[in-house]
């Protein structure tokens, strides 16, 4: 008798199991959020005056946090990343040390990124990482081109 009863009282064959996935939806859907929400993208604006040199052997920088991007014309003349004119050393002095202590609060070790055109005299160049020194950042990243385009 006891055995009838236990076997009565659990569940038949035909009784249908379900899940409420609702619950794992959302989770599923707010681990995505959290992680879009938290991904860095690294974006450095392009200035298309400016044309890099080709370098055969380069090789595509890992980590795009913490750049301070100057652009380097061919007749001498500097800017930043907005296309903001930078009047000789003491301008660009400026630039990083102001840039530097943005990247210092964020946590990133700052990096000058250097966009010389390929015809632009070396001298150019070298005044800015000269000033980039001087503002306190040792680090140099050259903008350059894999292959031609």
């Amino acid at each position: 008798m006891a055995s009838s009863k236990l076997r009565n009282s659990g569940p038949s064959a035909d009784d249908n199991c379900t899940l409420d996935m609702s619950p794992m939806i959302d989770m599923v859907f707010l681990l995505l959020m959290f992680f879009l929400v938290n991904a860095t993208v690294i974006v450095v604006k392009q200035d298309p005056a400016v044309r890099p040199p080709i370098a055969v052997n380069s090789r595509k920088a890992e980590d795009g946090n913490g750049r301070i991007v100057v652009n380097v014309y061919q007749d001498g003349k500097f800017t930043t990343e907005t296309k903001q004119a930078l009047d000789g050393e003491e301008a660009i002095i400026d630039l990083v040390k102001t840039e530097k202590a943005k990247m210092d609060l964020l946590g990133y070790k700052p990096k000058l990124h250097l966009r010389g055109d390929k015809e632009a005299v070396f001298k150019f160049s070298r005044q800015v990482i000269r000033a980039a020194a001087k503002g306190g950042v040792d680090q140099v990243v050259f903008a350059v081109y894999v292959t031609a385009k």
